[in-house]
């Protein structure tokens, strides 16, 4: 008889706003919902990175895009926990922790969201690697061979040989220039990805060690927390008590069993454009296009468009990023301070530094696609299956007209199909409904009128998701 390698739990955390890469990342969509490399997004990609239902971490306005794109990828997550607020990772992986002693005999391989991997079969040898250290109820983190002095990364210190492994010797916070280059001359030092590999029990004993309040917050949250729908929903004032900490400042700079595997496969955190360009494919000119682009006499450079055609002439070096509501030009050597951006966009109240034109609800999206005085036109999508809350509004009326699909429409007393190029009108104050009875997504344009077109004005009689109102 053998003895059967323990599970393996992917722990994926998927908090933050990734405002370096503002436009197309906003605090609604952060970059790890976004397709940056490839069809897929970096959510799903890491995902798919290894077999085995996933549990996710990730806060209230990213729970149904999440699901969502678990669902398209054909992923069942294990849970998808919500968090009430951010408090950094290591009370989020305290959380998983506390949902993994139901399977004692397991390890939670913790992964951040938002980074890319090339080479899989890599990190998946490993973390076969690590499996003999952490049952020997180690720490293990994966130290990322690096390929030059980059200033942006924590660092590992390697230390003795331990099993497959290394010791820890120290980690190390992200250094100026010269003593990155001093690192990766030494070849003692290894990035920090982020990513861990333990059993449940071993981490919450470290951690109680320095931070028990931490752990029995999230025992209380735990406790005191509800299932909604298909999601597991932290309970708000423990989890609100919380001081957040790293995962790295909380545990593992202080741990004695901190231990160690080099892995070489191709990763990076995609942490600013420039970033993002060197991960991207180039074209002769050095050149990443994506999008409706025509760039002339360019080199070097990192031009998307998200819907318009953009076109550059005589410029190198440049960041060029357009979204529908919003346009980013940088030099590279600056693409660090597009943080600043976001945070002037805040002070100033401006809604582009947290959200773009579209919105995501549990049964699909809407896109604002123009709005005046006493008018808004929509782009709706509604996935297969699903429908709106039966509802009213008091204060403005509502045109629809399907592009693609077939509309199941209740207005008022009457239920009725519409398809591609059919309309109907909804009166305000008539309670009406908005279903996707078909087997592809409901697309249709919502043309709002009247003297009030804010969204607060809904009254929801009747809601699959929970959200009905009085």
């Amino acid at each position: 008889m053998t003895n059967q390698p323990p599970a393996v739990i992917p722990v994926i955390l998927s908090g933050g706003a990734g405002t370096r890469l503002w436009p197309l990342s906003r605090e609604l969509r952060p970059k790890q919902l976004l397709p940056l490399l490839g069809d897929d997004t970096l959510l799903q990609q890491t995902a798919a990175r290894l077999p085995g239902r996933p549990m996710v971490v990730c806060n209230h306005e990213h729970r149904f895009i999440v699901a969502e794109q678990l669902r398209e990828k054909g992923i069942e997550p294990r849970a998808i926990v919500i968090e009430p607020m951010g408090r950094n990772t290591a009370p989020a992986v305290a959380v998983a922790a506390l949902l993994a002693e139901a399977e004692p005999d397991s390890l939670l391989l913790v992964m951040p969201s938002d980074h890319r991997v090339k080479d899989a079969q890599a990190f998946r040898r490993a973390v076969e690697t690590a499996i003999p250290l952490a049952q020997a109820d180690h720490l293990v983190t994966f130290g990322i061979q690096p390929t030059e002095a980059n200033t942006g990364y924590g660092y590992i210190k390697r230390g003795s040989a331990l099993m497959e492994g290394f010791a820890v010797e120290r980690f190390v916070e992200k250094p100026d220039r010269a003593t990155a280059e001093a690192y990766l001359a030494s070849g003692e030092y290894l990035w920090n990805a982020g990513i861990f590999l333990f059993k449940a029990d071993v981490y919450l004993r470290e951690l109680e060690r320095r931070l028990p309040d931490m752990v029995s917050q999230c025992r209380a949250a735990l406790a005191q927390g509800q299932t909604d729908l298909f999601f597991f929903r932290l309970a708000d004032a423990p989890f609100a008590a919380i001081k957040g900490q790293s995962i790295d400042y909380a545990v593992m700079e202080h741990t004695e069993k901190a231990a160690m595997v080099p892995v070489d496969m191709g990763w990076s955190d995609i942490g600013s454009w420039s970033a993002l360009w060197q991960e991207s494919d180039r074209d002769g000119d050095g050149n990443v296009l994506v999008g409706d682009v025509m760039a002339g006499d360019t080199r070097n450079s990192y031009i998307r468009s998200e819907r318009h055609l953009v076109t550059t002439l005589g410029v190198e070096d440049l960041i060029v990023v357009a979204t529908d509501d919003s346009i980013l030009v940088a030099a590279k050597s600056h693409d660090q301070d597009v943080k600043k951006i976001v945070e002037d966009l805040k002070a100033r109240g401006r809604s582009e530094a947290s959200q773009g034109t579209r919105a995501w609800r549990p049964w699909g999206w809407f896109q604002t696609i123009d709005d005046g005085y006493r008018f808004r036109v929509k782009h709706i999508s509604v996935n297969p299956g699903a429908k709106l809350s039966l509802q009213k509004h008091w204060h403005r009326s509502e045109h629809w007209v399907v592009v693609t699909g077939t509309a199941l429409v209740t207005c008022g007393d009457k239920t009725f199909t519409l398809r591609e190029n059919e309309s109907t009108f909804i009166p305000a104050g008539t309670p009406h409904r908005l279903e996707n009875p078909g087997k592809v997504p409901l697309r249709m344009i919502e043309v709002q009128s009247g003297e009030y077109i804010g969204e607060d004005d809904i009254v929801r009689i009747e809601d699959v998701y929970g959200r009905t109102e009085g």
